[in-house]
């Protein structure tokens, strides 16, 4: 059935040139895999509509072969500037230890599903997801990120909500472009000592994003495996809210070793929150525990303390989906100012005495914990002590 796919897709023309893909030597990969035609071609010089004319005509010539679903399609190209003019004007990233050699480009097409795979120089892999949007999550992600290189770790992010990136600011690198060495990976941008990727990077802030799912996978696919994270312990990915597309793209392709959930305590948020929890049990993803955020907050005046979102609801959810209670967040002013300032909470040494600095530290114990567990020694005896042991 390959060959007859083969000589139709030989047929397909540019509507630019009026010249079929295989005279301008387009078509850059042509395979089945299981039930699935993956197709990669470049678009150099394809508009957006045009772009939609030749998949159209793709459909049309190989609908009786294969069926529309399982036709996956993806493009490549190397001037993505109808997609990508953010990168127009690009100033230059950070020093690396590989020297930056062009401009970053993304892949824009279709995803595709391979089998999972670790990302190279990365320890660890933890997805931070919630089910639900406005919980805190970006900021959670950012702040244990800074807890786990303040307890030793190197550590990188990939903020994978497409739709609203938010890492940018909250690091406070609005402005960066991101560059690719010699070997065409990308170089992430690094702040306070954390390397980090964000679609925030590739677009300017107020373009809507009208993407499709695989295509949106296909992106996370490439910050995952086609972005230099050469020497990290540990790499976070922020999740977009919900149980989608690219959650299940992430989970498919990439090694992942652990998930965090993230829920304030009110139960229209556990109801998602829950439902996250389920998704990556049913996909047999290790779950690292549970975070009550915005827990409560103490009032400055009076030094109540007042539970805005509800008391108690985090506890009784991990005990119905018998996971681990990681600890709460309280709510405090300078969380919330120092994202949108672009200086992190856990950035700022003034607030090293306040009650959320020592919640991400205990969070960040936990978290490391979880897969470099420590052992106690016994307390030395008089017996251990006579005959040397437990030095």
């Amino acid at each position: 059935m390959i060959d007859e796919i083969k000589k139709r897709l030989s047929q397909i023309t540019n509507p630019v040139s009026g010249k079929s893909f295989e005279v301008e030597q387009r078509w850059q990969h042509i395979s089945m895999q299981e039930d699935k035609l993956v197709l990669e071609y470049n678009r150099d010089g394809i508009s957006p509509t045009e772009k939609r004319l030749v998949e159209q005509e793709i459909i049309k010539t190989l609908s009786d072969l294969v069926g529309v679903d399982n036709i996956m399609v993806k493009t490549v190209s190397s001037q993505s500037q109808d997609v990508f003019k953010a990168l127009d004007k690009v100033t230059p990233a950070p020093s690396s230890t590989k020297e930056a050699s062009a401009p970053a480009q993304l892949k824009v097409g279709h995803g595709t599903i391979d089998k999972k795979k670790p990302v190279p120089g990365v320890g660890k892999i933890i997805a931070i997801g919630s089910g639900k949007g406005g919980v805190g999550k970006s900021t959670f992600t950012s702040n244990l990120a800074l807890t786990l290189a303040q307890q030793g770790h190197k550590v990188g992010v990939i903020d994978a909500d497409i739709y609203g990136p938010s890492l940018p600011m909250i690091f406070g690198k609005r402005n960066e472009k991101p560059r690719s060495n010699s070997e065409k990976k990308i170089i992430p941008i690094e702040a306070y000592g954390i390397k980090f990727m964000s679609f925030g990077f590739f677009i300017n802030e107020e373009d809507p994003v009208i993407w499709r799912g695989p295509m949106l996978g296909g992106v996370l696919n490439q910050f995952l495996f086609d972005v230099d994270w050469n020497g990290l312990d540990y790499l976070l990915i922020d999740l977009p809210p919900g149980t989608g597309d690219i959650q299940l793209s992430m989970i498919q392709n990439a090694q992942v070793d652990g998930a965090i959930i993230i829920s304030t305590p009110q139960d229209i948020a556990l109801l998602d929150a829950k439902k996250g929890a389920e998704m990556f049990k049913k996909l047999n993803l290790p779950i690292i525990g549970m975070v009550e955020n915005m827990s409560s907050f103490v009032c400055g005046d009076c030094g109540k303390e007042h539970f805005i979102f509800g008391h108690g609801g985090v506890h009784k959810a991990v005990e119905q989906l018998e996971i681990p209670f990681l600890g709460k967040i309280p709510l405090e002013m300078e969380l919330r100012t120092g994202s949108d300032q672009g200086v992190p909470y856990m950035t700022q040494e003034s607030l090293k005495d306040r009650a959320v600095w020592s919640s991400f530290l205990e969070i960040g114990k936990k978290v490391d914990d979880f897969f470099n567990p420590t052992v106690d020694k016994p307390k030395a005896g008089l017996f251990s002590k006579i005959l040397g042991l437990n030095k």
